[in-house]
């Protein structure tokens, strides 16, 4: 059942549906780009419940416009979700402009009985002991989840696989 933000939130995301090249430098628009492009499986990875809403979606605070990369209403959580892409590894920047958006909607996007935001930024890497301190005290629903263009090689999931079993053995 799907009762908070934890609950839709993967890491990773696998976007093989968008066909580009392992080698291939890409940007942040051109990401983007293909996911709007491939919407439907786009919304089959994010899972149950989302409803699409814009991109490049314009917030304007004190004459200064930020653009929140995609926007998406979850009907059954009755809330937005922001997604903020981002190419490389997430940085404490990355964290706090999310944080940023999320108090926005709160304050300015939500009406009665919307529940509060949640943020997704999504990079190609992330460092797992950076992002819990950059997390932490935030009281808004934050997460940081990384994306994969292609599945790793059948070889490597067997490797690992083994052991982490040889792992479970000796604990």
């Amino acid at each position: 059942m799907i009762t908070s933000g934890e609950n839709i939130v993967k890491d990773p995301y696998i976007f093989e549906f968008l066909g580009i090249p392992e080698k291939h430098r890409y940007s942040e628009k051109e990401l983007e780009s293909k996911l709007i492009d491939n919407m439907e499986q786009f919304l089959l990875e994010l899972g149950k419940g989302f409803a699409y809403i814009g991109r490049q979606y314009r917030i304007t605070l004190n004459n200064t416009h930020n653009f929140v990369d995609l926007v998406f209403y979850h009907r059954i959580l009755k809330c937005f979700v922001l997604i903020d892409l981002k190419i490389g590894k997430v940085n404490h920047q990355d964290i706090g402009q999310m944080n940023l958006y999320l108090n926005y909607f709160k304050a300015e996007e939500n009406v009665k009985n919307d529940n509060a935001p949640i943020g997704i930024v999504l990079g190609a890497d992330k460092d797992s002991i950076f992002v819990e301190y950059a997390l932490s005290s935030i009281s808004n629903q934050l997460f940081v989840s990384k994306y994969q263009l292609y599945l790793p090689d059948k070889k490597i999931l067997q490797s690992e696989l083994s052991m982490l079993l040889q792992a479970a053995r000796k604990n």
